[in-house]
C-alpha cells in the first residue's frame, strides 16, 4: 500500500521530512534558510517545526520506533 493511503507511513513520512530538514538545517543552514518559499518552503517550515519542538518530535519518534517494534 501507497504512503499515501496509509495513516501510519504518512505519518513515518512526516516525521522523516521533519528530523531530516531539521538536521540539514543544522549542518547547512545557508541552504536550507536561502529557500523559505515555493517547494522547497516545506523543508523550511520542517526545520522550523523540528526546532522548536524538538522534544515531541523525538517522543513521537520514540513512540513510533516502538510501534514498529511490536508489529
Amino acid at each position: 500500500m501507497s504512503a499515501l493511503f496509509d495513516f501510519h507511513k504518512l505519518l513515518y513520512v512526516i516525521l522523516l521530512i521533519i528530523c531530516t530538514s531539521t538536521y540539514a538545517r543544522a549542518t547547512f543552514p545557508g541552504v536550507v534558510d536561502r529557500n523559505k518559499d515555493g517547494l522547497f518552503g516545506v523543508f523550511w517550515k520542517a526545520a522550523r517545526i523540528g526546532e522548536r519542538l524538538s522534544p515531541y518530535v523525538s517522543i513521537c519518534c520514540l513512540i513510533m520506533a516502538v510501534s514498529t517494534f511490536l508489529e
